[in-house]
């Protein structure tokens, strides 16, 4: 039996297996979602090359928008990505005009070069935008020019969603796979999920291949029934 059959047989009676579409999330600047929580992450984006200082910091947790926020300014500045590792010239690159850093805590990077981007970006007029999970003081950095550097940059956190802004979220992640659905629904959703974008991404995609899979339209109880079945098994876990 093929791979693909054997997944038709294991799937529940009633479904049907959907063939697997790419949803690209729109990531422009009038895509994006703007509450209180992202007010000072947008204005910093929005006011460059007019930053308070050469290297700003993006700082919040998983799905909170960061990486929407770096495409933008990605965007608007011509930034080039850069990793600073040994061997990688990124030194070199922000030189010659705004450089970006994603996921500073995840990715690590080798201090030495990360101190010469920085001093590179100062030494010449560039920028730099950093983006991470954690606030720079909680990285374990043990050169002390390189945590001097970073004390000086501009930090800006991305805190948590609420309910308002996840709601929106949730009906702008439908409509980026050209799904409408009721303000209701995606209430509904928002109330019984954990609160993080993250969260609301996984489960959109789960709700849609659910209903896909049924051919059904989008309703309460396959939002039901995902989120049951999602939270059931974290707690089995």
């Amino acid at each position: 039996m093929s791979d693909i059959k054997k997944l038709v047989a294991e799937r529940e009676a009633g479904e049907q297996l959907p063939l697997v579409f790419g949803h690209a999330a729109a990531s422009g600047r009038d895509d994006l979602l703007v509450s209180d929580r992202l007010a000072a992450a947008v204005a910093i984006i929005d006011s460059w090359p007019n930053w308070p200082s050469p290297v700003v910091i993006l700082t919040g947790p998983a799905g909170s928008g960061k990486s929407h926020l770096a495409e933008i300014w990605r965007h608007l500045s011509g930034a080039r990505d850069i990793r600073p590792v040994e061997g990688a010239a990124a030194a070199q690159e922000a030189a010659r005009g705004p450089v970006l850093f994603e996921d500073a805590d995840r990715d690590g990077f080798d201090e030495v070069e990360l101190f010469h981007v920085i001093n590179s970006v100062r030494e010449n007029g560039q920028s730099l935008l950093i983006t991470s999970r954690s606030w720079p003081l909680s990285w374990p950095v043990a050169l002390p020019d390189l945590r001097s550097r970073l004390k000086a940059a501009t930090m800006v956190e991305i805190g948590e969603p609420d309910e308002d802004l996840l709601s929106q979220v949730i009906v702008k992640l439908f409509s980026d796979r050209q799904l409408n659905i009721d303000d209701k629904i995606a209430f509904y959703i928002v109330q019984r999920m954990e609160r993080s974008l993250a969260a609301a991404q996984d489960i959109v995609d789960r709700i849609d291949r659910l209903a896909l899979s049924r051919r059904t339209k989008i309703t309460r109880s396959v939002a039901a029934e995902v989120l049951n079945r999602l939270y059931r098994q974290d707690e089995q876990d």
